[in-house]
Order: structure tokens, then sequence, then C-alpha cells
């Protein structure tokens, strides 16, 4: 299946081990219809040979700014390509692209390029885990840049953890999603609350619910996928987008949530308000471990705010909130009840009396219900699945 047909794809290798997963995934690229073309650093011709690289990718190989008295363009190469992936990366050529070190073809042509650069780094598991290394990322995905996860098994020292470079499957598939989906959210501003909210009684104990998030992130991941520029602001959660573009407010109390949606919201296209935010907190809470002394405890609760009904407050004609509602009982009838009250455009429904749906689950059984009374009917999907939906359906109302 011709998934690249027509993409013109440049790949820089550097010098490791991981040098030989790059044949793999030209060949890839190239069964998926895309022009390749290929820039490798000195080093990285003492793990993969030239000629190599060259007969699979059907073109000459770029190595050096300077050959024989003449110059090699990489200010062309950098405006021919649609994506530059540069797999594998080390930390060595990682800190040249995060400080704009040029000193070879590889780093000079990044420096040059006008199109998206995905990044897939390999390195042995100390280097991967050095305040340098993540210093690095952290100014690369400032940049824009999209990193790869690096896996996790059996290193060339022979060490196990994290750093071995995706696999060749793995960039190839983030590569086609990229391109298939990344048109119809492009300079859409989004803001999606997720996770619970922790409400403190005291240092140790406070007041929450069985929310992961994962529904949130889910959506998150997919719209930046498609191009939006999103604002997650996730509670208590262990998860976390895979997206590395993401811009991520963590956050405890629904004090903390409100705070950053309200001041979110008014840059925003759309919210998506998918958190499970407690509906109470308690009036006072102390500042030591309550002690145990007798057979009851008696918190005094006071209503949080309503983010989802005050973003509805704030929305303005252009803009778009989508509100999620998990019911035990009258699921529709009370999903309807809220749209109207909290001024949304649809709110995505799941009940507990469903199985597969609700918290903590990797899958979820929903229904859109729209502003206007309509009720849309899902079958049981994954979240991932569920998240395209939601945001197929959200083009539709631009």
């Amino acid at each position: 299946m011709m998934q690249l047909k027509g993409k013109k794809v440049l790949v820089g290798i550097t010098g490791s081990i991981a040098a030989y997963k790059s044949a793999m995934l030209i060949r890839l690229l190239i069964r998926a219809g895309a022009d390749v073309k290929v820039i490798m650093t000195e080093s990285a011709k003492e793990f993969i040979s030239e000629l190599t690289i060259s007969v699979l990718s059907k073109h000459t190989v770029h190595t050096e700014l300077f050959h024989d008295g003449s110059w090699d363009n990489h200010v062309e190469l950098g405006l021919w390509a649609d994506v530059f992936i540069v797999a594998p990366a080390t930390a060595n050529t990682l800190g040249k692209m995060a400080h704009g070190l040029s000193d070879n073809m590889l780093v000079a042509s990044y420096l040059s390029a006008k199109c998206p650069t995905f990044i897939a780094p390999a390195m042995d598991l100390d280097m991967w885990k050095h305040p340098s290394t993540k210093n690095n990322l952290d100014k690369l995905k400032s940049y824009g840049n999209h990193i790869i996860k690096v896996g996790e098994g059996e290193l060339a020292s022979g060490l196990y953890g994290e750093g071995r470079m995706a696999e060749p499957e793995v960039i190839l598939k983030q590569l086609v999603t990229f391109f298939n989906f990344r048109q119809d959210m492009i300079g859409k501003k989004v803001m999606v609350t997720a996770g619970p909210t922790h409400e403190h009684i005291d240092p140790v104990r406070f007041i929450g619910n069985n929310s992961s998030g994962k529904m949130g992130i889910a959506i998150a991941d997919e719209l930046c996928t498609r191009g939006a520029e999103v604002h997650l602001i996730l509670g208590p959660s262990k998860l976390k987008p895979d997206s590395d573009t993401v811009h991520l407010y963590k956050v405890t109390s629904a004090d903390e949530m409100y705070k950053h949606s309200v001041e979110l919201f008014p840059d925003m296209d759309m919210a998506i308000m998918t958190a499970a935010v407690a509906d109470y907190k308690p009036f006072k809470i102390s500042s030591t471990k309550i002690k145990k002394s007798s057979s009851e405890m008696h918190i005094e609760l006071v209503k949080n705010q309503d983010i989802a009904q005050h973003i509805g407050q704030l929305k303005k004609d252009n803009q778009l909130t989508i509100g999620f509602a998990l019911e035990t009982n009258n699921a529709v009838e009370n999903a309807k009840k809220k749209v109207k009250k909290k001024n949304f455009d649809f709110i995505v429904l799941n009940t507990l009396e469903d199985k597969g749906a609700g918290f903590d689950v990797d899958t979820n059984k929903v229904k859109f219900i729209m502003k206007n009374g309509d009720v849309i009917d899902f079958k049981l999907k994954s979240k991932a699945e569920v998240a395209k939906d939601i945001v197929n359906h959200i083009t539709t109302l631009f």
C-alpha cells in the first residue's frame, strides 16, 4: 500500500550501532511510495556502508559539505524534503542540533530545513538518562521537532533498559499517521482537561475518584497528530501523552484546574472538558495529619467552581466547547440537560451501565448528545478510536 506516495523524505543517519535499522527504514519508506534521499555523518559510515545506503535509496548519499573543491548545497536538501527524519540520532548529534552547531552536512541541512523534523534517538542507558540529554531533547521539542520514543531492551553495552532506537515499522507508522491526518486541525488551538482532581483533607488524605486521564490523553494525542496546538490540563495521573508537542499543565485540585482553564480558554478555538472534577472539597484543610480519635469523623464540604459551566459562559461565537458526562442512571436525559446548562456544542456521554466503559479502562462506549437533542450512538471501541470519532465530529462543526 503506497501510504507515502509522492512524499519526499530526507533521512539522516548518525554514528550508532542502530544505523543498521536505517537500511530497513529506507526500504519501508520506498515500499510506501516515498522518494528518499540520505545524509550520513562521517561516523555513521563506520557502522553501515555508503554504498549500501546509496543502493537502497536509489540516490547518491550526501556526507560532506565540501567535496573535491565543490560545495554540496545543504539548503537545497532542506527545501526539497517534505519531512526530515534523523534515525538514529546519537547524543552527540542531539546536542549539535539543539545548539545549532553546524559542523557537518546533517546539522547544516537540519538548520536549513523548512519541513517537519522527526528524531529517533539511539544511545546507551546512562547516556539516555543523563540530564544533558534530557535538556537537549526538551530544547528540540520546544523548537517543534517530533521526538520518537526510544525502545526498551538489551543495549550494545550489555545493559538492559531504555535507549534503543524505535523499530523501523514504528517510525514508518508515525510518518504515515502524520501525513494522513495532520491537515484538518492545523492552525487550531485546543484546550483539553483530563484526569481526576484531588481535594486534600490533610497532607496525606484527599477526596478524589478513579479517573486515569486515559480518554483525555487519547484526545490530546489525536489532536496533535492532526496538527492542532494542544494545551492539556491534567489532574493527578501516572499517564502522560505520547505526543511530545502537547503543552502539559499538571494540576492537583479543582481550583488549580479552574485557574489554568480560565487563563487559557480565551485564546483557544475550542475546549474539550474530559476531566472528572470533584464536585466538592473540604471547607477546611488540616495542616497536619488528622489523628484517629473517635469512631466517627465529620468533614464539612463546599462546592467547587463548575469549570465547564464557567467556560460555557466565557465562550464566544467562534469557539466550540465539548463536554463529557459519566452517568449511572437516566443517562441521556441528564446529558441533554447538561448540554443546555453548560452551553456545550455536544456532550460525549458514557455510562457505567455499559460494560467496558468508564474509569481506568482502555475502552469506551459513548453517545454524542448534540445541542439540538440529536443522539449519535457508537459501539464499544478503544479510547484511541473514540478520540478519532470525537475529533472527526469536531471538524464537521467548524
